[in-house]
């Protein structure tokens, strides 16, 4: 077992929760914490009920990165660690979904940009420093910011370090919905299960080919079999059974 600092991962029904809890370091990174989101990352995809991940912080802050303090000093490349588990929540099989309560900063900013969907409250602000600290960012983060806010955010955000406020964040793409402080736990909680009632065949394989669309690595024949698999699924029979009777379905994921 880690230590009470490292990210927690309680997992309730179809929904895994992983908290990070070094509030008073603004939530920063050490790499017995990306140690240990690579293995809550392994339970999770290893549980085929968990359907929806949310990843949430203590504290005002919800991450400020890796501990720059550390570079050099530790035995381990934490540069290539960080970008395995930034990697790492993008492919995750369940949906994920990142509550930002306030400060985003650095490396953290691409763990929340390999979400699904990135919840912001009023109180979230987006700062990427690499080139105040002389840091060349990793192929994995520049790839995400390019693929998903586009190249011109993704410069004006590298190579200014200019520091954005939530309303901006939601402007340029960065965050999927803003809502107001004290919703935002209440937003997450509606949004998950919003996606754990939905058909999980359809779900989990539409996200996993989206992504990969968006990286320009769509499996043509890996997707036919998906779609045949979701033709063919107890799923899609009771959708319609459910949609004709004008009640909830109730989903198997089979």
């Amino acid at each position: 077992m880690g230590s009470s600092q490292t990210p927690e991962l309680v997992v309730d029904g179809h929904v895994a929760t992983i908290t990070l809890r070094r509030p008073a370091q603004a939530n920063r990174l050490e790499v017995e914490d990306l140690q240990r989101l690579l293995e809550h990352f392994a339970r999770i995809d290893a549980d085929p009920a968990v359907l929806v991940l949310r990843i949430a912080a203590t504290g005002r802050t919800f991450c400020s990165g890796f501990n720059i303090g550390s570079i050099g000093a530790e035995e381990v490349d934490a540069g290539t660690l960080f970008a395995a588990v930034a990697d790492a929540v993008e492919a995750l099989r369940p949906v994920t979904i990142a509550a930002i309560q306030g400060g985003v900063y650095g490396g953290a900013t691409d763990l929340a940009l390999a979400c699904d969907f990135r919840l912001g409250s009023s109180a979230a602000e987006l700062f990427m420093p690499a080139a105040r600290l002389g840091l060349h960012f990793y192929r994995g983060g520049l790839e995400r910011y390019v693929t998903r806010l586009g190249l011109d955010v993704a410069k004006r955000l590298f190579l200014t370090a200019e520091r954005i406020d939530a309303a901006e964040m939601k402007a340029i793409g960065f965050l999927t919905h803003l809502v107001a402080a004290d919703q935002l736990q209440a937003r997450a909680d509606a949004l998950a299960a919003t996606l754990g009632d939905l058909a999980p065949l359809a779900v989990l394989g539409m996200k996993k080919h989206l992504d990969a669309i968006a990286r320009g690595e769509l499996d043509a024949r890996a997707l036919a079999d998906d779609i045949a698999v979701a033709a063919a699924s107890d799923d899609l029979r009771e959708g319609a059974l459910a949609w004709r009777e004008k009640r909830p379905p109730v989903f198997r994921g089979r």
